[in-house]
């Protein structure tokens, strides 16, 4: 039967008492973590967000009435007891931040009873993810979650505190906005006093706070829930969290340098850790040909190799033929492992062709100095030896090569390096290591839509000397003032410096196939404001998610967010998205279409 509190107030949390509190009277309250009865005595571990205590329950202090009642206690009840702190007089407990003490109450209230819980409320079980995410509000009683949200609230306190001293000011901007589709879907909200119209959920505040600063305001901040209605991945959710910036007269260096003090003061003041600064630049371009990927993992090293030189006369037709289309042949030294199994070889060769290989060669230089190869036969004695040195290779070596479009290459041998560095733990997972990636291209072809994209966002300003490129055949050589942050191998954040002349916008859209009615009908309030000074400015965002997660070392952003979604972005806990009734349909003037 469930009690009240009647009055009863907590004087402390359980993991706030410590030697010093012996002889002290307190009142504590919590959830029974585990009960034990040894007859005589009864001892529970008492839960809070703090930590663990140790309470006895002694017939003889607390009464019979208080001793049988604490004998039908149960994991997960919540309880309220008064009691004193003593000294073990069993052995201390080391691992326990408590361990040194215990209480031994003398009243017992039991606020709430509990079922068994559908699994252990401990740290780091191994519980099926749809089950914990279905009893989500059970799974936040675990200490290791609880620790990761409570690192989110220092960061975020963190970067306020930074930003305002910075002179920054936090600014909310609308969750309900107009549709200006050019990237990845929108979440639309329909309107029951428009009936056929709709507002979109922001993807990002770019537009509100590029307005900011026409309006004046210089330097804006927010902590920003935003939306996108894509596939979701490990590190990705269809609503997240941006630590969103804009700043005005600012160029690429002032952006960064803030950022970097931004960065260097969140990680020593919530993981005492140490951020060098500056920071490292690196080119998109350079960053795709050593590591095949515009978001690099530094901490290990198994660069990509250009080849392309050494095999374009030999007698291997994937090489040359990838060569004739305009591609390249790369490769990888897999240090150690020229004796890997042709059963795990071709395992890589498997990966990577779901990756979009059309295959995978390798060179296997094995300890006693024979070379093992899929492809020997079409190169002479002299090709494969040039091969080998211009990879570095050495006995015990693994090479492994891919042949294709730069894209397909890229994305294979990038992917091939990360996951083998998993597998081999060449990974120090202590380490943090930042990177910005500079001098993006502005624009990225679309198969899918047969077109030039933005890579970044259609207002993103070329570098000044490739603006007159644009607009041109040559757009692809285009060069942004944009800029990401990366952090082990993620993107941890991305921004650029933002066009402002009100000509190279319209050139810009242009480029990317707008007509100037369909800009304006897009992007007119922003273009209007544009008519009347606007300062240059530019900024960043944050993936407060990501950043977190990779703060306290998470596996996926789930386990940095309190109530996040599957992968398909529904809600296991709740149920949502669900359908709704005929009326709520009704009223927005909508019908739900069959398959």
């Amino acid at each position: 039967m469930s009690e009240s509190m009647n009055g009863l107030h907590r004087s402390h949390r359980c993991g706030e008492l410590d030697a010093s509190n012996i002889g002290t009277e307190v009142t504590l309250m919590g959830w029974v973590q585990k009960r034990r009865n040894l007859g005589s005595l009864i001892f529970v571990d008492l839960r809070d967000r703090s930590g663990l205590i140790q309470l006895v329950f002694d017939e003889a202090v607390i009464g019979k009435e208080g001793f049988e009642k604490a004998g039908t206690l149960r994991s997960e009840f919540v309880i309220a007891i008064t009691g004193k702190v003593s000294k073990r007089t069993a052995a201390v407990n080391e691992n326990l931040k408590t361990g040194e003490i215990e209480v031994f109450a003398e009243t017992l209230r039991i606020l709430s009873e509990a079922q068994t819980p559908p699994f252990p409320i401990e740290e780091g079980i191994q519980t099926k993810d749809e089950l914990r995410l279905k009893y989500r509000y059970l799974d936040l009683r675990r200490p290791d979650l609880q620790r990761n949200l409570f690192m989110r609230s220092r960061v975020v306190s963190s970067i306020r505190a930074f930003l305002i001293n910075e002179g920054f000011i936090e600014v909310e901007t609308p969750i309900l906005q107009k549709s200006t589709p050019e990237g990845a879907r929108d979440y639309l909200v329909p309107s029951r006093v428009h009936p056929g119209s709709f507002y979109a959920l922001p993807q990002s505040p770019q537009l509100f706070k590029q307005l900011l600063m026409c309006s004046g305001f210089d330097r804006y901040f927010q902590i920003a829930k935003c939306f996108r209605d894509e596939d979701l991945r490990a590190d990705r959710q269809p609503e997240f969290t941006q630590v969103d910036m804009e700043l005005s007269f600012a160029d690429v260096d002032d952006v960064i340098d803030v950022n970097e003090r931004l960065l260097a003061h969140v990680f020593k003041e919530t993981l005492d850790v140490e951020v060098p600064l500056p920071i490292p630049r690196m080119t998109w371009q350079e960053a795709m040909d050593r590591f095949g990927s515009d978001k690099p993992d530094l901490r290990f090293g198994m660069e990509l190799t250009d080849v392309s030189d050494v095999v374009k006369n030999c007698g291997f037709g994937v090489f040359t033929g990838a060569l004739e289309n305009g591609g390249s042949v790369r490769g990888i030294n897999v240090k150690g492992q020229g004796e890997m199994s042709r059963k795990k070889i071709d395992k890589l060769v498997e990966e990577a062709k779901g990756i979009g290989a059309k295959g995978l060669a390798y060179v296997a230089l094995q300890s006693d100095g024979s070379v093992k190869s899929s492809f020997s036969k079409f190169l002479s004695e002299e090709e494969m030896q040039a091969l080998i040195r211009a990879m570095d290779g050495e006995a015990g070596d693994l090479l492994l090569f891919a042949a294709d479009k730069n894209k397909i290459v890229w994305e294979v041998l990038g992917t091939l390096r990360c996951n083998l560095a998993k597998e081999l733990d060449l990974i120090d997972g202590n380490e943090f290591k930042f990177l910005w990636v500079v001098d993006f291209p502005v624009f990225e072809w679309s198969d899918e839509q047969g077109r030039y994209l933005a890579m970044h966002h259609p207002f993103t300003m070329p570098r000044e000397e490739d603006v007159e490129l644009i607009n041109t055949d040559r757009k692809a050589e285009a060069k942004a003032k944009a800029y990401d942050i990366v952090l082990n191998g993620c993107e941890l954040g991305g921004g650029s410096i933002r066009i402002h002349q009100n000509d190279v916008q319209e050139t810009m859209f242009e480029a990317l196939g707008f007509t100037k009615e369909e800009a304006y009908d897009r992007f007119g309030f922003l273009l209007d404001a544009f008519k009347y000074g606007v300062p240059p400015h530019a900024g960043l965002a944050f993936g407060l998610d990501r950043m977190i997660m990779l703060m306290v070392k998470a596996d996926s952003i789930r386990d940095v967010i309190a109530f996040p979604k599957v992968k398909d972005a529904s809600c296991l806990m709740t149920q949502a998205p669900t359908p709704v009734d005929d009326k709520q349909l009704d009223e927005l003037c909508l019908a739900v279409k069959s398959e």
